[in-house]
């Protein structure tokens, strides 16, 4: 059995609750927002609403009441999403009282669906994303191998068997197709969502070519891409964009699409077991896009992209921030070997430091300028502390 997981985020979470009067904790549903909001909460007065919840609801109907009631407590309000009206309320009862930690509020969508909250809480709020696990979290008590099959979020990644935790997933996704789409106002006929998901389950780890893609999904470019932002804002979907540089050699311009969680992807793809992963086409391509999670999940104040040039030459994955830069290669290989493309643009791009993540067991250099690591020992090799 396994006890409460600490999260790398409850530092953060802490602070933010110490200097501003709101702090929005967003991510995916069921990645562990409430669980760690309770655990923010045990030891302050507080008071915790879900938002899902009628009865809960219904106890904010007269807003100004409950607010005088409970002044004095930390007023935590779950599924946001749920009533984004709700923040012009927010705003004037934060105008009132400026104290830090008064409201502590968790969505299962990003600040951009939820606009309210950017147009009218400016200067009051501060963001903070949870993913769901990360390898730093969970390891060594869960091998990456079960969290990369399984995925990240916790009732699948701690589910008693791969069983399970398949049939978790499952339900999971027909229930964000079923429920958490249209409950955030869009009206997509599931059948279409379905087959879009699945299709980009096949094009995980690629460059989108939006019209091959919305021809064989037999929807038009424009729905295409505003399917494409509604997975993204979701936290479901990344688009990796190419990176900006002034290299002389033509780059790539179209964005790289992932599913977030490994463990979706895997569902989707009727994935069940580690074997059947191994042995699966897109092996490769699910390791390159789980440790690009875990990397940027660590790191997201630096801006992520990825480089490829029209002849071939490739880094998965450039972190880049206040003119300094940082790459990364991505190998399902015990003894990987990165392409001579990888070498010639580490030389054109001169980054602080290069990485190939692998699933090896210790750090080791392959050259004078690259480094192989694996991704959970990745935090206390690179010369960047994680976000603050």
């Amino acid at each position: 059995m396994h006890g409460y997981i600490t999260r790398l985020i409850e530092e953060k979470i802490h602070r933010s609750l110490s200097r501003s009067p709101a702090t929005a904790i967003l991510g995916p549903r069921q990645c562990g927002k409430s669980t760690t909001a309770r655990m923010m909460l045990k030891n302050r007065p507080s008071i915790y609403l879900d938002l899902q919840d009628r009865v809960d609801r219904n106890k904010l109907a007269e807003p100004e009441l409950f607010f005088d009631r409970y002044r004095e407590k930390m007023i935590c309000l779950d599924e946001i999403q749920m009533l984004p009206e709700f923040f012009s309320v927010l705003r004037s009862e934060i105008d009132k009282d400026r104290r830090p930690g008064r409201f502590l509020i968790l969505g299962s969508a990003s600040r951009d669906l939820i606009r309210q909250s950017t147009e009218t809480l400016a200067g009051r709020i501060a963001y903070l994303d949870l993913s769901p696990f990360l390898i730093h979290e969970v390891s060594p008590s869960i091998p990456w191998s079960d969290l990369w099959l399984r995925g990240g979020f916790p009732e699948s990644t701690l589910a008693k068997d791969d069983a399970d935790s398949f049939d978790w997933r499952l339900d999971f996704i027909r229930t964000f197709m079923e429920r958490d789409i249209p409950g955030l106002g869009f009206n997509i006929p599931v059948p279409v969502i379905e087959r879009l998901w699945l299709l980009l389950a096949h094009y995980h780890g690629q460059t989108v070519n939006y019209h091959k893609l919305a021809a064989t999904a037999d929807i038009s470019i424009p729905t295409l891409k505003k399917y494409l932002v509604i997975l993204e804002q979701t936290y479901m979907l990344r688009l990796l964009p190419p990176a900006e540089t002034n290299l002389k050699k033509r780059l790539i311009k179209s964005p790289k699409v992932y599913l977030r969680d490994s463990g979706i992807l895997h569902a989707l793809l009727d994935i069940e077991t580690y074997d059947n992963l191994l042995a699966h086409p897109i092996a490769g391509a699910s390791w390159e896009g789980f440790v690009i999670e875990n990397i940027i999940a660590c790191y997201n104040r630096w801006n992520p992209s990825f480089m490829r040039t029209a002849n071939g030459a490739e880094m998965d994955l450039v972190l880049e921030r206040a003119g300094r830069r940082h790459v990364f290669e991505c190998k399902l290989s015990k003894a990987p070997k990165p392409s001579r493309g990888f070498y010639e643009l580490i030389d054109a791009v001169q980054p602080e430091s290069a990485w190939v993540i692998a699933p090896v067991d210790d750090p080791y250099a392959i050259s004078e300028k690259v480094t192989v690591c694996p991704p959970e020992k990745l935090r206390s090799c690179l010369p960047v502390s994680p976000n603050p």
